[in-house]
């Protein structure tokens, strides 16, 4: 019976024709401005969480790596961002009732810094000027007058109680720390201790009780002088106040009218006032020798620690903002995500402040957008549900990282920052899935999924849209102009990248780099555009960096050292087609499948299975292999035998059920005794009914068997039978189509066993007939004939057993 006929040529590729293309060169295309990314899911998604202002919904752009993720994100939100308005500045400032818990200012973009330069210059002014002030005649002046009216009254005092001593015979004495001792008088001299004690004891006693009383006197004097010193020094501290307030109006008066609307500012402002005059010693002129050697450094670092409380630290500024925030945080640990406090080591000593609280990607993005990639994200489990619970709450606590030290020190709890922020994360659909179902935070804060797919149809539109997505990548990566025959070899190799003839592959990227590689060869040649060949050119040369593997492979088929016949035939041995992956370098390899049949009861045994190489995919493809062979032969008589299937020369783990049809036609032959045609190899899933399904890698499968074939000698009877279904999916090298235009090699698609049993045996395979047998010489008539060999036999032998 005569072969299927083969594929036309016209089916084994789709290829654009350059002259369809309007542009002479890729500079010729204007459109790729207007030219929307291919993805429609994602880009809805990403403008409903744009247009929902909910803390719940969020973005997570799921999709394969190469799909251009980021680059899809960055293109969608730079021009909105653009437009939205700068969100304001975020600055921390002392807490004057709190020190260690910090306080937050709100400041419009821009505000921060001046507000911080413009605080820095006051105070720093304050300090200048007080001084100055204090040491100016004028103050010095009243400052003289208040001391001479109290030394008056006190000089004025102490001789009004200095003549009371005296009248009743004592003398008094006033010492600098304003203690009084009362020395008694006998005949106009003063009595000592010691005389004292010789006088006669009356005498004492007059002495002794006139002297309490007039020292209970003198007390109440003293405690008025107390007062006068005390109101002395209050009038003189509001004579210094009076000139601090006077500076201080001077140049902060202008702040608080500038801040008088912003509650924040102005709650700070005023706190600061106070806090300057309850602590204006610090401004003050000092009296005492300026400090030496080791007590200069730590009063000189005390003094500035001090003022610091009168600055702002600037945590956000967002004073060179040009709409709103994009921030890609490729790095996202703990502190670089969710900020920090920091600290400083003085003297062996580690200190901190509100000066040390530094800002994380999630404070730079908030009025705009954060964006993260998942696979870094989950590296870091302390930073994933740090970001989950500063959105749920609507607001980001700054941790201190000595929390997670064993040795805890004091530290400070800065006020949290409140959120306005879109967080968008990119990750894989399995992450997405996993995080879905393991963390019930994620669904509820991240409710969009932006969906990326990895191909789109090829379609007269969708072609002039990919053109245009081409250009752009040629302009933004300054690469040579590509002519319109490169243009078309690049929509062929998206569509070969898609195993698809009616698809294009949305994996720029990787098309990006094949492109790069063109550029520079053309750079390299001396060339103004690149051309198809250059195109197909550095496509080989890529090919060449990574098949070295494939070589080696080639080169032991080419010394026999993997058994795959190419010509001749065989019973129970077929040519199935598998695809290997070497990084990202993916080629087909043929191998043999044979078959052994003999009598028992044993069944069909998958040696790939029992050796634990055979997935659990490819045994169910061999369940399914022995289901059609019981619809085929199993009507009319029980099948009993015993017999292997085995992939030759396979050491590694076979997966998949790509290869059940060639493995249920080695098993055909092998019962029936007809040999298979080794010139053919055989690719396809079967059905329980016998249908021949697709597969993957069907393109590279095709050519590995080819370069076996060429490498041996094609002789016009060599081949590859597919599934029909697909045909859609080849995209064959221009080597293995040139070899079918000259009738060298073959595709033969076929859509049931019967048809592969045909094509690879020459025999037709019979169809049931009413009486339940099968035609004489047909391909069915002999395995069912042999079938019931087998049970007969089987039978004899059961009463022996």
């Amino acid at each position: 019976m005569a072969r299927p006929r083969p594929l036309s040529v016209k089916k084994l590729r789709a290829e654009m024709d350059p002259e369809s293309i309007s542009y002479a060169d890729s500079r010729e295309i204007s459109e790729y401005s207007k030219v929307k990314p291919p993805q429609p899911r994602a880009l809805m998604a990403l403008e409903m969480g744009l247009a929902i202002d909910d803390p719940g919904y969020n973005v997570y752009v799921a999709g394969d790596p190469n799909l251009g993720r980021t680059y899809l994100v960055r293109q969608f939100l730079e021009p909105r961002a653009a437009k939205m308005p700068r969100p304001r500045d975020l600055a921390y400032v002392y807490n004057f009732l709190d020190p260690d818990r910090p306080r937050i200012l709100s400041l419009p973009a821009g505000g921060g810094k001046r507000l911080k330069k413009a605080l820095d210059a006051a105070i720093a002014d304050i300090r200048r000027e007080v001084p100055e002030k204090l040491e100016q005649d004028s103050f010095a002046r009243k400052s003289e007058t208040l001391l001479r009216t109290f030394q008056d009254r006190r000089e004025e005092m102490l001789r009004d109680m200095e003549q009371r001593a005296s009248a009743q015979g004592f003398e008094l004495e006033v010492d600098e720390q304003g203690g009084m001792t009362l020395y008694p008088l006998v005949e106009g001299k003063v009595v000592t201790e010691v005389d004292f004690d010789r006088l006669d004891s009356d005498l004492r006693t007059r002495l002794k009780k006139r002297g309490d009383d007039l020292l209970a006197e003198m007390t109440k004097s003293l405690r008025r002088l107390t007062r006068d010193e005390r109101d002395y020094r209050e009038d003189r501290r509001k004579l210094e106040r009076g000139v601090v307030t006077s500076v201080m109006n001077r140049y902060l008066g202008p702040l608080t009218e500038e801040y008088a609307d912003d509650e924040g500012v102005s709650g700070f402002l005023k706190a600061l006032r106070a806090d300057i005059i309850e602590s204006m010693d610090q401004f003050l002129p000092s009296d005492a020798a300026p400090p030496t050697g080791m007590q200069a450094l730590f009063d000189s670092g005390s003094q500035d620690d001090f003022f610091v409380r009168y600055t702002i630290s600037r945590f956000v500024d967002n004073c060179a903002a040009k709409g709103a925030p994009i921030v890609f945080e490729n790095h996202p640990t703990i502190s670089n995500l969710l900020g920090s406090v920091e600290r400083e080591a003085e003297m062996g000593a580690l200190y901190t402040d509100f000066t040390l609280i530094k800002s994380g990607a999630l404070h730079r993005a908030n009025g705009g957008f954060l964006v993260l990639r998942m696979e870094d994200l989950i590296q870091v489990p302390d930073a994933w549900d740090g970001l989950l619970r500063a959105l749920r709450a609507g607001k980001s606590k700054i941790e201190d990282l000595a929390d997670h030290e064993a040795a805890r020190t004091k530290t400070i709890e800065p006020e949290p920052v409140p959120l306005s922020v879109k967080v968008v994360l990119i990750g894989s659909d399995e992450l997405y899935e996993t995080l879905f179902a393991v963390d019930d935070r994620f669904s509820k804060l991240f409710k969009l999924k932006a969906h990326m797919q990895d191909t789109v149809p090829r379609t007269a539109t969708s072609i002039k849209g990919y053109l245009g997505v081409l250009a752009r990548m040629i302009r933004d990566g300054n690469f040579q102009p590509f002519d319109r025959g490169a243009l078309a070899g690049l929509v062929d190799h998206a569509s070969r990248m898609a195993e698809d003839q009616q698809k294009l592959s949305l994996r720029l990227p990787l098309v990006r780099e094949l492109m790069i590689e063109a550029s520079a060869l053309a750079r390299m040649e001396g060339h103004e555009l690149v051309t198809r060949e250059l195109l197909e050119k550095a496509s080989r040369n890529r090919d060449f960096r990574a098949n070295l593997y494939e070589e080696e492979f080639m080169g032991d088929y080419d010394r026999q050292l993997i058994k795959v016949a190419t010509s001749g035939s065989g019973v129970g041995r077929v040519n199935g087609l598998a695809v290997t992956m070497f990084g990202d370098y993916e080629f087909g390899l043929p191998h043999q499948i044979s078959c052994t049949v003999g009598v028992g009861h044993g069944g069909i045994l998958d040696l790939e299975r029992e050796a634990e190489l055979g997935g659990p995919i490819h045994t169910k493809g061999m369940m399914i292999l022995k289901s059609c062979l019981l619809r085929l032969f199993a009507q009319d008589k029980p099948l009993v035998l015993t017999g292997s299937l085995c992939f030759e020369q396979s050491y590694v783990e076979v997966e998949g059920d790509s290869a059940s049809g060639a493995e249920l036609a080695a098993l055909l032959s092998a019962i029936s005794g007809v040999p298979i045609d080794h010139s053919l190899a055989f690719t396809g899933a079967v059905s329980q009914t016998g249908a021949i399904m697709a597969v993957g890698g069907v393109t590279r499968k095709i050519e590995g068997f080819f370069q076996v074939c060429k490498r041996r000698g094609l002789n016009g009877n060599q081949g590859v039978i597919v599934p029909q279904d697909n045909v859609v999916h080849l995209m064959l090298g221009t080597e293995v189509v040139e070899a079918v235009r000259d009738g060298k090699f073959h595709i033969y698609p076929v859509s049931t066993i019967e048809q592969a049993m045909e094509t690879l045996t020459g025999l037709p395979a019979g169809k049931r007939r009413a009486s339940g047998s099968f035609p004489a010489g047909t391909l069915y008539r002999r395995v069912d004939d042999r079938l019931a060999e087998l049970a007969e036999l089987a039978a004899k032998q059961q009463p022996d057993d």
